[in-house]
């Protein structure tokens, strides 16, 4: 059995990398390869192309990419050619991955739609371009579900895999020693992105709001996560430059996320997972201002962080473009350390990743996807 999977950034190479182990657990006999990075190779996957060559976020930097990606495009075709997958899977990265679904269904590979395209966010058309690709669609959502289902889809509400993959490794005694946790000084985390533009753009103001914080809380640490695919010496670069001193830490960020008390976090899949370990986070998020203007012309939602679109209202604050301030960061920090407010959001964040279905979803999936694969042979 041969599985053409495309993962095209850090949260999807994750996700990839859950499905791959899984598929290899029930079909050993199984080949994965495709595109993703070292989570989806460490997890038995051939990585044909590493998506960082090939990450880009916002409309007009999509633009600027768009010769790499027509290429890469060209080189999809190739490799379905020669190794004639059994089903191509896309997980998530939308734009470029609905485009080469279009190459393989012309080739008569099946189609499997993982984390299809926000079409319950923007651009609903999308739901039924998906639909008339697609052989299956698996959504991690119960929104997304029913707008690929009013679509025509033949779509699964498969549950959300992060309630399999985001459980803490460590005991807590263990994850506190290894964050540098000491008893009586809340521990904040900082969490700036995978990306060029985001640790540009997001990670100086987060460190400008660290001496607003120490001010009301003197006691309070901070910490970082490294993501995996962030350039090291850009970081430390920007880092140097903070009056405050931030711990940089790699792996075990879920032992991380379960014993810090609040967290800065850009805008992402991050959130959900900052969420599921019961940590408040405040949402962060800036563009340029031409990606920004044509975000808030097409987008429909009312919210963009996940644990506030399950729960229907805020209940984690929401900082874009001018609202992303050093003084408005600092201001909810302080507010998520105060201790009943702090457990009300805690108590809201669990009612809302409920939604998100029962444990297994990865298994279901992978399932769904083996025999998809089948009805090719």
């Amino acid at each position: 059995m041969r599985i053409f999977i495309s993962a095209g950034e850090a949260s999807g190479d994750m996700h990839a990398a859950a499905l791959t182990r899984e598929i290899l657990s029930l079909r050993p006999d199984a080949e994965v390869f495709g595109m993703g990075g070292d989570a989806l190779r460490e997890a038995g996957g051939e990585v044909l192309f590493d998506y960082r060559d090939y990450s880009v976020m916002g409309f007009v930097e999509v633009l600027r990419k768009l010769p790499d990606l027509f290429a890469l495009r060209a080189a999809f075709r190739r490799v379905m050619t020669e190794r004639k997958p059994d089903v191509f899977v896309t997980v998530d990265y939308p734009d470029f991955n609905m485009r080469v679904a279009k190459v393989a269904k012309s080739l008569g590979i099946p189609v499997f739609s993982y984390i299809p395209p926000s079409a319950w966010a923007w651009r609903r058309g999308r739901a039924k371009m998906v639909a008339g690709l697609a052989s299956k669609v698996a959504c991690i959502y119960p929104f997304a579900y029913e707008v690929y289902k009013e679509a025509g889809a033949p779509v699964e509400f498969v549950g959300n895999p992060l309630v399999d993959i985001v459980k803490p490794s460590l005991s807590r005694e263990e994850a506190e020693k290894l964050a540098g946790k000491k008893a009586g000084h809340p521990l904040i985390l900082l969490l700036p992105g995978s990306r060029a533009k985001e640790l540009e753009g997001v990670l100086p103001l987060m460190l400008e709001s660290l001496p607003l914080i120490l001010a009301q809380e003197p006691r309070a640490e901070f910490i970082l996560e490294e993501a995996p695919s962030v350039d090291p010496d850009e970081l430390h670069a920007i880092l140097d430059r903070s009056s405050v001193p931030v711990r940089v830490i790699k792996g075990h960020g879920y032992d991380v996320m379960s014993v810090c008390d609040a967290a800065l976090a850009t805008s992402g899949t991050v959130i959900l997972e900052c969420a599921l370990c019961g940590l408040p986070s405040v949402i962060c998020y800036r563009a340029s201002a031409v990606s920004m203007a044509i975000a808030r012309a097409l987008v429909k939602v009312k919210y963009i962080g996940l644990p506030n679109l399950l729960a229907g209202r805020e209940i984690l604050p929401e900082l874009i473009q001018e609202e992303l301030t050093p003084q408005h960061m600092a201001s909810w920090i302080l507010r998520f350390l105060e201790p009943e407010y702090g457990r009300s959001v805690r108590a809201d964040l669990k009612a809302a990743v409920a939604r998100l279905g029962e444990p297994g979803a990865v298994r279901r999936t992978s399932a769904l996807i083996i025999q998809t694969a089948e009805e090719n042979k």
